[in-house]
């Protein structure tokens, strides 16, 4: 078994192509369409990476970002943003809110998975 990927994307066709590669690679995934959804599955399924989009409706993946790096038990979880903000300013910006990482969309689903399991934990599954 692979592991568990939280996976918070409003955008249902982005949803589903990640979670189709994903699962081909034996991860579980765990879905959240907004902010206040990926914050509580965060907290009650113990993911082992979170991968963010940044353009959310309400909250926006900046705020997410924040909240889950200042919530005990959740602060250490890579959160890569996946996003397709590619101006110049705006992968610093991400990474300054607290993303571990930035993919920019759309994903190349050749190189996807690669890209994200390099921040998998050392302990391995």
């Amino acid at each position: 078994m692979g592991y568990r990927i939280l996976v918070i994307e409003d955008n249902e066709q982005n949803m589903y192509l990640m979670q189709f590669l994903l699962t081909a690679k034996d991860h579980v995934v765990i879905q959240a369409m907004n902010g206040e959804e990926g914050i509580a599955r965060a907290q009650d399924s113990d993911p082992d990476i979170i991968l963010l989009d940044i353009q959310l409706p309400g909250m926006d993946g900046y705020e997410i970002a924040r909240v889950i790096r200042a919530t005990p038990g959740l602060a250490e979880i890579p959160i890569i943003a996946v996003t397709s903000y590619a101006m110049a300013g705006d992968r610093e910006k991400i990474l300054a809110a607290g993303a571990t990482d930035y993919i920019e969309k759309p994903i190349n689903p050749a190189t996807f998975t690669d890209q994200i399991s390099v921040h998998f934990p050392a302990s391995g599954k």
